[in-house]
């Protein structure tokens, strides 16, 4: 697999005190994101409307705010920090500057189990389709490196077996809504990337889910930081690189699973969060992981913020706003690390 150079110690690392506020920072942007997705919509509520919308049952903005809201702004900070957390773990596993849930097929992957699992299965509830997903994102991803070559997988491989494995998951997808249009009608929005049906998911069990890997994914952080080194100096420092990629692996698919369940499959998320994080942090993924979890919130909340004043009073979804966001810097990064070149 090919090193990217982030992993390489810079220079000058940034200092603790710069990280923890930095940490700090995040956690205020992600407050006032959270307070203006409650307030903002198709119809925009003044911050005493919203204190009466969570306060008082008998108002108007009651239901809009807890019922409507609240969940959306919840489903949108879990889903974003699940994809920023996976972005990383990929990226820091593979050593791939291109690795990405959304880029390598798991999310597509995972589309696909769950529209399989409807149309064929009849299944309609999260929890019924929520195996699915993860059983999808896994066979995505496993058949991603399998096809670009397993051990021998260059950046450019990866990218070129992802975009074949979302090409024909994205295929299968949208064939079977043409074929059903049940199923077209239950899935539009989600098929898209949409944090729009948030009500109907069961938010304990994704914020449970999402938070649980979360944990276990931040705790890869020290065996993550020796594997940098390579597989053999990992081996010599106590790791066993085949048990920790099999660990990254199940993690990342619960976080891209759970997230492509709840929200649909959105793309770059994963990716943009990690480089923007790691030029501030620099490579140890101590700081790495939890900074991408956070920051994979912030983005996530600010797209649907933005896909919802663009397009008042009706708005875009916050899969097509990360699509814009992120391809100009997708496009940016193969040209910077000419991973292109084969």
């Amino acid at each position: 697999m090919s090193a990217i150079t982030t992993t390489a110690p810079p220079a000058a690392q940034p200092g603790r005190g710069r990280r923890v506020t930095g940490l700090a920072v995040l956690v205020g942007v992600i407050a006032v994101l959270a307070v203006l997705s409650v307030a903002l919509g198709s119809r925009a509520m003044g911050l005493s409307e919203v204190w009466t919308g969570l306060t008082d049952p008998a108002s108007d903005a009651y239901p809009v705010v807890t019922e409507l809201r609240l969940p959306r702004t919840a489903l949108g900070l879990a889903a974003g920090a699940a994809l920023g957390l996976a972005g990383a773990l990929m990226q820091a596993m593979t050593r791939n500057p291109l690795a990405d849930p959304g880029l390598l097929g798991v999310n597509t992957g995972a589309a696909a189990a769950v529209v399989t699992s409807v149309y064929f299965l009849g299944f309609s509830s999260f929890i019924g389709t929520l195996g699915f997903a993860f059983a999808g994102a896994a066979i995505a991803a496993v058949g991603c490196y399998l096809i670009a070559g397993a051990a021998s997988a260059t950046p450019a491989r990866l990218a070129l077996a992802g975009a074949a494995v979302t090409a024909a998951g994205f295929a299968y997808v949208s064939a079977i809504q043409i074929l059903d249009t049940a199923t077209l009608e239950q899935m539009r929005f989600w098929s898209v990337g949409s944090l729009v049906n948030a009500h109907t998911v069961p938010l304990r069990l994704v914020v449970g889910l999402i938070f649980a890997a979360s944990v276990g994914g931040v705790l890869l952080a020290r065996p993550l930081n020796a594997l940098a080194l390579g597989d053999a100096t990992a081996t010599g420092l106590g790791v066993d690189p085949r048990v920790l990629r099999a660990t990254g692996i199940a993690m990342i698919t619960v976080l891209a699973g759970t997230a492509t369940a709840a929200c649909g499959p959105i793309v770059f998320v994963g990716l943009v969060v990690p480089h923007i994080v790691r030029a501030f942090t620099g490579p140890d993924q101590n700081w790495v992981l939890p900074y991408s979890a956070l920051a994979g919130s912030v983005f996530m909340l600010a797209a649907d913020v933005l896909g919802r004043l663009l397009a008042r009073p009706a708005e875009l979804q916050v899969g097509i706003v990360c699509a814009v966001a992120g391809g100009p810097f997708f496009l940016y990064l193969v040209s910077r690390r000419k991973v292109a070149r084969l």
